[in-house]
């Protein structure tokens, strides 16, 4: 099997590679890390140094960021279900949609969960404010987008959708999306319940103890 992933099933980020892969029953060898595992800790830093995941490795060849990750399997391991449209134009609204659940979801959910890990005297109470005012800007934002839409951009399942489902799914855990959203909540439910996301999260479930904020009892 050419295909290694490195990454650990909790990670919002590894999901958003594993959905890619479960779309389109690439087959791959997980690799998981585990901070108790010195060997495959040693083997991942060796491949990428900044030792942020997940990578994947093919033949050989390293290649790092999820959505990157994305794109290259397009390229060389195409499946029934292409997450990047051919369609330069099309193409173009689901990396502009990939970017905003990486940047204006992921990243403040991201600030708020590292933030309770920091012993209390070392807390960023201003910081973890602006991320909490920056999802409900962007659950304001995503709101009116979905309201013709059925999934994030294109018109059909893509990449923009494999970066969504992880961010929306810990959002909510995070800084809870507001009823009044009418339009991210049921886009998050039609996520949860796409298979290939389902199955992340079942993987994930045996580590929701370990989410600093305290996973919620449902999803």
């Amino acid at each position: 099997m050419s295909l290694k992933l490195y990454a650990h099933p909790f990670s919002s980020y590894c999901q958003k590679a594993l959905i890619a892969l479960y779309e389109n029953g690439t087959p791959f060898e997980f690799r998981l890390l585990a901070h108790d595992d010195p060997r495959i800790m040693a083997e991942f830093a060796e491949l990428w140094p900044i030792r942020r995941f997940p990578v994947l490795v093919d033949s050989g060849r390293t290649v790092m960021e999820a959505t990157i990750i994305i794109e290259y399997l397009g390229l060389h391991y195409p499946g029934p279900v292409a997450l990047v449209p051919a369609d330069a134009r099309a193409a173009l609204d689901v990396r502009g949609m990939d970017r905003f659940f990486d940047n204006y979801i992921s990243t403040p959910v991201q600030k708020i969960v590292t933030d309770r890990l920091r012993p209390e005297a070392e807390r960023d109470t201003r910081g973890v404010a602006e991320a909490r005012a920056m999802l409900d800007t962007a659950y304001a934002w995503l709101d009116k987008t979905m309201v013709d839409r059925e999934w994030a951009a294109a018109g059909s399942f893509s990449l923009a959708d494999c970066a969504a489902a992880p961010a929306l799914f810990y959002a909510d855990w995070t800084h809870a999306i507001d009823p009044k959203f009418t339009q991210v909540r049921a886009y998050r439910e039609r996520l949860l319940a796409r298979p290939s996301f389902a199955r992340a999260v079942d993987e994930a479930r045996p580590y929701r103890p370990l989410f600093p904020l305290g996973a919620p009892e449902r999803d």
